[in-house]
């Protein structure tokens, strides 16, 4: 595929105030990085410390910030824009749209639709996939091979499910929403009371609501509740291997990066940030705004905006050794302290 430089400009005009430098006619043949892009492609530079990495970048045309706009031009055509890299987002969406359809619209044979399920004329059913009764799926849906959609589902108009995403039954998927393959919206949550040395089943009676505009990555794993439902709010973007428990709340336009585990019935705000395998632990809160490290574990709710780390740095295992054994004397030498500041305060 090919788009001209000066369409894929025009293209973003209304959202993006750019100068254009160089060629507008010259032919865009791929999007590529700043190191493997060819004398074909678009790149861009987000970053000014990777500028040095502009003069032998090969690229047919760069998207550049104004600081850098000067070095750009020496080498070549340009893009110049405040935010490269959403402009560049912009761009590889733009791309895609371009891109032929790989799944038309229709029901394939092989797939089942429950008669009474509602659906829209130009939605595309994968080979092998099955829709349960009384579920609709608007104007644009695409549901991948082996995808399954439980009975009274709703998915919302231009929502892309790959293929073995399974929806249970009762769950809402908001408009635009991509999921990825894998992912399994609305099992059971895990609740169970102890009887007599064994488990009785808390049956999960709630359901799992999606905004729109969400994207959910592969074998994502959201619960659905057990008497409320599960919540995930309109633009939240969740990595792949990701586990939201029973009764979860994630605020809009939050990320959480990959393998994070959020247990029942915690509240996320909106607008935060979750970095990969860090844990949030059950019935805690955070604030619209809060930003956790990678690989920390919130055991506490938290209450003011900000970026919060919880973990014990990764050392040479023979120090850490001692570190982590040091750290097991702490309560007792706090013991000790007291003790003398008691003793110092006697007259």
């Amino acid at each position: 595929m090919t788009l001209r430089l000066g369409d894929i400009v025009a293209s973003l005009a209304a959202e993006f105030d750019v100068r254009l430098v160089g060629d507008a006619d010259l032919r865009i043949d791929g999007l590529a990085t700043l190191e493997a892009a060819s004398a074909a492609d678009l790149t861009f530079l987000s970053h000014p410390k990777y500028q040095n990495k502009l003069d032998s970048c090969k690229a047919a045309c760069v998207v550049v910030a104004p600081i850098a706009a000067d070095a750009a031009i020496r080498r070549g055509a340009c893009i110049v824009v405040d935010e490269p890299y959403l402009y560049f987002a912009r761009v590889t969406q733009l791309w895609k749209q371009h891109l032929p359809s790989t799944q038309a619209s229709g029901v394939h044979p092989s797939a089942f639709v429950d008669p009474t399920a509602s659906i829209a004329a130009d939605v595309s059913i994968g080979a092998f996939s099955c829709v349960g009764a009384n579920s609709v799926l608007r104007a644009g849906v695409r549901i991948g091979a082996h995808g399954v959609i439980g009975n009274d589902v709703v998915i919302g108009a231009e929502t892309r499910l790959s293929p073995r995403v399974t929806v249970g039954d009762g769950c809402a998927i908001g408009e635009r929403c991509i999921v990825h393959p894998g992912a399994v919206i609305g099992a059971d949550g895990f609740g169970f009371a102890p009887r007599a040395g064994r488990w009785e089943k808390i049956e999960q009676l709630g359901m799992v609501r999606i905004g729109n505009d969400v994207e959910i990555g592969a074998n994502t794993c959201i619960d659905r509740g057990s008497l409320q439902d599960t919540v995930i709010e309109d633009g939240v973007k969740l990595d792949n291997l990701i586990q939201i428990g029973h009764n979860v709340r994630i605020g809009a336009h939050s990320a959480l990066a990959g393998c994070v585990g959020i247990a029942g019935s915690a509240q996320i705000g909106a607008h935060c940030t979750v970095g990969g395998g860090a844990v949030v632990l059950g019935h805690l809160s955070l604030a619209d705004g809060v930003h956790i490290s990678a690989a920390s574990v919130v055991t506490r709710s938290i209450a003011k905006p900000g970026h919060y780390t919880g973990l014990f740095p990764i050392d040479d295992n023979a120090q850490w050794e001692k570190n982590a054994a040091t750290l097991k004397q702490l309560h007792r030498l706090r013991e000790r302290l007291k003790l003398l500041e008691q003793s110092a305060e006697k007259p």
